[in-house]
C-alpha cells in the first residue's frame, strides 16, 4: 500500500473510511483464451497502482524466485500472475481454474475485479464470474488473435448484458507495437461485437508483461493517444446503467414484529419507490399506497435499486415472500411459460423429462421443460438441435412453470430477467437462464382476470386441503377417498405428488399418493389419526367430522 495512505489511516480511520464510502463501485471481469494474460493483466493493475499489500508481493517474489514464473525472460522475474492465481492446481499448471476475486481502489473509484478461466471446460466458472459485472475486459494475444473461445467469451458476455466492453490487445511487445496489426484485431473484434450486439467497445493496446498502457502510459506505442486501462475504467459512464425504470420490489420477508407494524421487506430489482405512491401486489393485484419506507438507517421518503427496503402499506392486504410490488402503470409480464437462453451448469445433462426448481427473485417453483430449441454455437451464432444440453453448453428452451412468475425480458431488467435452475433432488444449481422476450403469438398472462382461491370458496363452499397417502395401496385408497367426496357433492383430485402445492390453500381437496412414504395419512403436512375421510370432510368444513361415515 502508498505510504500516505497508510499514513491517513493511523491518522484518521474513520475519515478514512468516510472517504471510501461514497465512492461508485465498478464490478469487472477479465475474459478471454487461455494464456492471453488475464491474471497477469489484473496483477499489474494491482501492483502499479500501489495495491497490494508487502506481505503479499514478497509472497508472490518468493514463489517468481523458485523458477514458478510462466512468461517470458528469466524465472526471477515478477510473476504478477501469481497475485490472482492462488490454488495450488493454478500455480502447478500455469491457468487459472476458479473465479478470484480482488478488490481495490483509487481515487475515483472502487473495483471488484473476477478473474475467470479461459478454458472451455471452466465456461461455467466465466459465465458466473461474469453475471454480474458493468465492464467485461476481454484480452486478445497479438500474436494469436481472435481465437474461438475468445468469440465464445464474447458471445456469453453479451447474452449476460454486460454493458460495457473493453478489448485489450495484448502482448504488442511480442509484434514490435505494430499499429497495423492492432488495428486489424480490432476491426476483427468490433465486428464481432457488432453481430452481438454491443453497441460500445473500446480497443486498447497494452502489454501486461511490462505494463505499458495499464496503468502508466509507457513510450512504446507513440501511435496511440487514448487513455489507458485504469484511464477508462475510472471513466466510463455507470450511473446511466442503473435500472431506474420501472419499479420492481420483490418481497422477501414480511416483518411483524408487532401488532402495529407490517412490513414486506425486499432488494428494490428496478426502479424508483417513494412515499405516497400508489402499488399493486403481484399476483392478487390488489391496490394500496406506501405508507413509509424503512431502511437500516432510518425511515426515507425515496428509495431506488438496488437498496433494500422495508416497506409497510397503508391497507392490510396479503403480501408474502416470492410476491412483487409494482406500479399499476408499469407492471412486469405476468406467465408461467418462459423462453429463454441458459448457460448449463451441471456434469449430469438436461433431461427434459424431469422436474427442476426455479429461482427468479424471490420467488421459487418448479417448472417443466417444454421444449429444446437446441444448443447455440458461439462462433455462428446458429442453433443447432440437441435433444438435451451438457455441461457449458449454451442453449434455447421454453420452461411452463407451476406457478406464475413477474417477468421482463433478460435485455430489459438483468434483475427480473434472470434466473437459476436447481435440481430438485441435490439442491445444486444447474443452470443460469436469462429470459428472451415471449414469443410471437405466446399469450401471457399479464391482465388475464384469472380464478383465484377466493373464487373457489366462494363458488365451491369449501375449504382446500392437501391429503397424502403412503405405503403401498395409496392409489388405490386415493381413489375411494376421491369417489367419497365426490358422493358427497366435494370437489376432489388425485394428483401427482410434485403438484400438490398447486393445490395447496385452494377450494380443492388434493389426495396425493406417495410411494415413498410409510403407511398412514398426513393432511397439510400433520399426521392424521384415525378415519383419512372424516379429516378432509371436517378441513372442507361442511359436514361435522364426527358423523361422517365411509361408504
Amino acid at each position: 500500500m502508498y505510504l500516505a495512505e497508510q499514513e491517513q489511516i493511523a491518522r484518521d480511520v474513520v475519515g478514512y473510511l468516510r472517504q471510501h464510502e461514497h465512492k461508485e463501485l465498478l464490478r469487472l471481469v477479465v475474459i478471454g483464451s487461455v494464456d492471453d494474460g488475464k491474471s497477469t493483466l489484473i496483477g499489474r493493475l494491482l501492483h502499479d497502482s500501489g495495491r497490494v499489500y508487502d506481505d503479499h508481493l514478497s509472497a508472490v517474489q518468493r514463489a517468481s524466485a523458485r523458477g514458478a514464473t510462466r512468461g517470458h525472460g528469466s524465472t526471477a522475474a515478477l510473476d504478477l500472475s501469481l497475485l490472482t492465481d492462488g490454488l495450488k492446481a493454478e500455480r502447478e499448471q500455469g491457468i487459472t481454474i476458479d473465479v478470484a476475486y480482488r478488490y481495490f481502489a483509487t481515487e475515483r473509484r472502487k473495483f471488484i475485479i473476477a478473474d475467470t478461466p479461459g478454458h472451455v471446460q471452466y465456461t461455467r466458472n466465466m459465465a458466473t464470474g461474469a453475471s454480474t459485472a458493468d465492464v467485461a475486459v476481454i484480452l486478445v494475444d497479438a500474436r494469436l488473435g481472435v481465437l474461438a473461445q475468445t468469440r465464445r467469451h464474447a458471445f456469453i458476455a453479451a447474452l449476460l448484458g454486460i454493458p460495457h466492453l473493453v478489448v485489450c490487445v495484448n502482448k504488442m511487445d511480442l509484434v514490435g507495437w505494430s499499429q497495423a496489426r492492432f488495428d486489424e484485431l480490432a476491426g476483427a473484434i468490433g465486428d464481432h461485437a457488432h453481430r452481438l450486439g454491443i453497441a460500445g467497445v473500446r480497443c486498447l493496446p497494452v502489454s501486461a508483461l511490462d505494463g505499458d498502457q495499464v496503468v502508466r502510459r509507457g513510450e512504446a506505442a507513440p501511435w496511440y493517444d487514448g487513455p489507458t486501462l485504469l484511464e477508462h475504467l475510472e471513466t466510463v459512464a455507470l450511473a446511466s446503467d442503473r435500472d431506474l425504470g420501472a419499479l420492481r420490489l420483490p418481497v422477501q420477508y414480511v416483518i411483524r414484529p408487532s401488532l402495529d407494524y407490517r412490513g414486506f421487506a425486499g432488494q428494490l430489482a428496478a426502479g424508483v419507490l417513494r412515499t405516497g405512491d400508489a402499488v399493486v401486489a403481484l399476483p392478487s393485484g390488489k391496490r394500496s399506497t406506501v405508507a413509509s419506507i424503512d431502511t437500516g438507517s432510518g425511515p426515507r421518503d425515496e428509495a431506488f435499486a438496488p437498496m433494500s427496503v422495508t416497506v409497510r402499506l397503508a391497507d392490510e392486504i396479503d403480501v408474502s415472500r416470492g410476491d412483487m410490488l409494482v406500479h399499476d402503470h408499469a407492471r412486469p409480464t405476468v406467465t408461467d411459460r418462459l423462453d429463454a437462453h441458459v448457460v448449463w451448469m451441471a456434469e449430469r445433462a438436461l433431461d427434459p423429462t424431469r422436474t427442476y426448481l426455479l429461482k427468479h427473485t424471490s420467488r421459487t417453483t418448479r417448472v417443466d421443460v417444454e421444449r429444446i430449441d437446441g444448443t447455440v454455437d458461439p462462433e455462428t451464432l446458429a442453433v443447432r438441435p440437441a435433444a438435451r444440453l451438457e455441461l457449458n453448453d449454451i442453449g434455447r428452451l421454453t420452461l411452463r412453470a407451476h406457478q406464475p412468475l413477474f417477468v421482463d425480458a433478460y435485455a430489459d431488467s438483468r434483475a427480473t430477467g434472470a434466473f437459476i435452475l436447481i435440481d430438485a433432488l441435490s439442491n445444486d444449481t444447474v443452470a443460469a437462464g436469462m429470459i428472451d422476450p415471449p414469443r410471437e403469438g405466446a399469450a401471457p398472462l399479464d391482465g388475464v382476470d384469472r380464478v383465484t382461491a377466493a373464487d373457489r370458496r366462494a363458488r365451491l363452499g369449501q375449504g382446500g386441503a392437501v391429503l397424502e397417502l403412503g405405503g403401498r395401496d395409496a392409489l388405490a385408497l386415493a381413489y375411494r377417498l376421491e369417489r367419497a367426496l365426490f358422493e358427497r357433492g366435494r370437489v376432489a383430485a388425485v394428483v401427482a405428488a410434485e403438484h400438490a402445492t398447486a393445490f395447496a390453500g385452494v377450494a380443492l381437496i388434493a389426495i396425493v399418493p406417495r410411494s415413498d412414504l410409510p403407511d398412514g395419512v398426513t393432511l397439510d403436512g400433520a399426521p392424521v389419526e384415525g378415519d383419512p375421510l372424516a379429516a378432509v370432510l371436517a378441513a372442507a368444513g361442511r359436514i361435522d367430522a364426527a358423523r361422517a361415515e365411509h361408504r
